[in-house]
């Protein structure tokens, strides 16, 4: 029987911070961008992992909450050089993205009435939309398989769309779906699978998994409760910290699937930040190396800017480091905890069925965002309209903005039709908003 296993020819602990930290300096594009460079870098390159190994990480990762791409970088650095290892190559996948976003926050808070840096952030959120829209055609194109999968897709977006059900209830109700044989191909994720060597670390062990967790979930936790007891529940950091665990533990489907909900609670419950500057720290994060979730950061930095009574610079740097703290801590916890027991989770038929229908509820949420995104691009103003228990968002067509439209529709034909490089089209886009504030 063949197997997988780690190649012969291992790193040390240096040359793993080497090359994660080049990983983590170039990992532009979004996900398939950022797998692809690390498949590169550690299969083809170095082979430090083989393709079967490779393969089976990214499909546990795929299953689990939160940013894939930074927790495929911890899961092979863990694989290869233990905890430490997986430390050093999640942290220094975050890190430049992490540090460079908490940097345009600040530049933002300072500069941002300045002409010159709305007519770039025009563009970029224009950009923005297009960006939306193709993520739409391709995580639609991968999720919906058959027409069960697309009546999910459909009710996912109703209820969120128009019932404004949260985004974790929605998950959880098409997780249930699935798990009761609605939607699903009836095959598990690790059918066919080759059995793998592993380190000694990796072999599951239940003392080790109760250990690993308890460590964990201290170290997530434990800042919380303190925020509770020391500034209390109404605190913007106590907030930010109870409202982003909550969503690393449900940010199936990236960073598209959950930025709506994100910013319907951040802009219309907290007051963090207002709709156009969701765009705003989308279109910057866009611009940064690291995983695209990185824009929780933007939001935390303008949370804790307006409303932690320190300082703007320090009350947002403070921001963005709760967020950022309780947004990937939880990743770490999922793969040294759950990783040893990954062909476990893998040939359960009822998870993957479930796993498959949240998938598809994902393409409603990402139609959502862009309809949500769409309406604060091309228009400047908004209605809401109550129509029994739907609540529909509705354009002043006097407001509608021709420019937007322009600099967004040839970002989509650049993107959708020409496969224009991501930065190049940003870049265009930010000269052109630029331009047209300029004149304008």
């Amino acid at each position: 029987m063949s197997t997988a296993t780690i190649t012969r020819d291992e790193p040390d602990l240096r040359e793993l911070f080497a090359v994660f930290g080049r990983i983590g300096l170039l990992s532009f594009g979004g996900p398939a961008g950022q797998i692809a460079l690390m498949h590169r870098e550690l299969v083809e390159e170095r082979q430090w992992l083989d393709e079967p190994r490779f393969l089976h990480a990214l499909n546990y990762c795929m299953m689990l909450p939160g940013p894939e791409a930074m927790q495929l970088a911890t899961y092979a650095g863990w694989l290869l050089k233990g905890t430490l290892g997986g430390l050093i190559a999640g942290l220094l996948f975050v890190l430049p993205g992490a540090l460079l976003i908490t940097i345009l926050s600040a530049i933002y808070i300072v500069a941002g009435e300045v002409t010159i840096v709305q007519g770039l952030l025009f563009g970029l959120k224009a950009a923005v939309l297009a960006i939306v829209l193709e993520a739409l055609v391709k995580v639609s194109k991968r999720a919906i398989k058959g027409p069960a999968m697309a009546a999910i897709a459909v009710l996912a977006f109703v209820a969120i769309a128009l019932l404004q059900i949260p985004f974790p209830i929605v998950i959880l109700a098409a997780a249930a779906l699935g798990a009761l044989g609605v939607a699903g191909n009836g095959k598990a994720a690790g059918d066919g699978a080759p059995v793998r060597d592993l380190p000694d670390w990796a072999q599951p062990s239940w003392p080790r998994f109760l250990r690993t967790t308890s460590i964990w979930l201290a170290i997530w936790l434990l800042p919380l409760v303190a925020l509770y007891a020391v500034a209390g529940a109404e605190n913007v950091y106590t907030q930010q910290a109870g409202f982003f665990s909550v969503m690393a533990a449900v940010t199936f489907g990236g960073a598209y699937a959950v930025l709506a909900y994100v910013a319907q609670q951040a802009v219309e419950i907290y007051g963090w930040l207002r709709p156009d500057e969701m765009l705003t720290g989308l279109g910057l994060a866009e611009t940064t190396p690291g995983p695209l979730i990185l824009v929780l950061a933007f939001v935390g930095f303008l949370g804790g800017a307006r409303l932690s009574g320190f300082e703007p610079l320090t009350g947002g740097v403070a921001g963005a480091l709760v967020t950022l703290w309780f947004t990937f801590v939880p990743c770490f916890l999922w793969i040294f905890a759950g990783a040893p027991y990954v062909e476990t989770v893998r040939n359960v038929r009822w998870l993957a069925n479930a796993l498959s229908a949240v998938t598809a509820a994902v393409v409603g949420v990402i139609a959502n965002l862009a309809v949500w995104f769409g309406l604060h691009v091309l228009f400047g103003e908004l209605s809401e309209v109550e129509a029994g228990p739907f609540r529909i968002l509705l354009p002043e067509l006097a407001t509608f903005d021709a420019a937007a439209a322009v600099i967004a529709v040839a970002a989509a034909v650049a993107l959708l039709r020409f496969h224009v490089n991501l930065i190049v089209v940003l870049a265009v886009a930010a000269l052109a908003g630029m331009g047209w504030v300029l004149l304008r």
